[in-house]
C-alpha cells in the first residue's frame, strides 16, 4: 500500500479489490460444499465497513470523505451466514444457484475495482506528465 494522500482513492480501491478476491474464495468454497451435511455458508463483510468509514467522516465532500478513512482499520471479515437455519434435512444452507449468481456479481464488482483503480493510475500518470 502507497503512503501518501496522492494514492488515497487508489488505497481504498485496493481494499475493496482485497475484500472482493477474498470473497470469490468464500463464495466458491460455498459452492464446493453444497453437499456438505452440517456446511454452513459463509461470506465477507467489508462493505458495511467502508460505508461507515465514509459516512462517519465530518468532511462533506468524497475527496476528503476518502482522504480521511483510515485503510489500516479496513478489514474484511468472514462470517457464517444464518448458522442456525437450515432449509435442507442434511443441516446445509447453502443454495449453488444462489451462490452462482452472488459469485457473478462479486466478480463483476472486483473488475470494476480493478477497472477504477487502472483509471486512477491513468490520471496520475497524465498529471505527471
Amino acid at each position: 500500500m502507497i503512503h501518501s494522500n496522492v494514492f488515497n482513492y487508489v488505497n481504498v480501491l485496493d481494499k475493496a479489490a482485497d475484500a472482493a478476491w477474498l470473497r470469490n474464495e468464500v463464495l466458491a468454497n460455498n459452492i464446493a460444499n453444497d453437499t456438505t451435511p452440517g456446511y454452513k455458508r459463509q461470506d465477507v463483510n467489508f462493505d458495511d465497513q467502508l460505508k461507515r468509514a465514509l459516512r462517519f467522516s465530518r468532511y462533506t465532500s468524497v475527496d476528503a470523505k476518502v482522504d480521511a478513512v483510515r485503510t489500516a482499520s479496513l478489514r474484511s471479515k468472514v462470517y457464517t451466514d444464518s448458522a442456525n437455519f437450515s432449509y435442507r434435512l442434511d443441516g446445509n444452507n447453502v443454495d449453488a444457484d444462489a451462490e452462482g449468481v452472488k459469485l457473478a456479481e462479486n466478480q463483476i464488482k472486483y473488475n470494476g475495482l480493478i477497472s477504477s483503480m487502472n483509471q486512477e493510475f491513468a490520471n496520475l500518470k497524465l498529471v505527471m506528465k
